[in-house]
């Protein structure tokens, strides 16, 4: 992933937030000893990161729909041969 580079070069940006916002953002960095622009760098990976589980699950979901008839036909299978004597 494009983060795994903890350590790679910072570069200056200009983001506009609310007021309300901007005060959150100081008063919980405070409270996690972080500076401003690393707690909302650190937000920002964690948003990322959710889209991308969000896009997995989302093709790992298709690809279930998709063979349902199947993986239902199989379960079935399995459980008449376990209902015979």
């Amino acid at each position: 992933m494009i983060w795994e580079y903890i350590g790679s070069m910072k570069v200056k940006t200009s983001i506009t937030l609310s007021e309300e916002l901007l005060k959150t953002v100081d008063r919980r960095s405070k409270q996690q000893k972080r500076t401003r622009s690393d707690f909302i760098e650190l937000a920002v990976r964690a948003f990322i990161q959710q889209l991308i589980r969000e896009e997995q699950n989302a093709r790992d979901l298709e690809i279930i729909n998709r063979r349902a008839d199947a993986l239902n036909r199989e379960a079935a299978e399995v459980l008449e041969y376990q209902v015979l004597p």
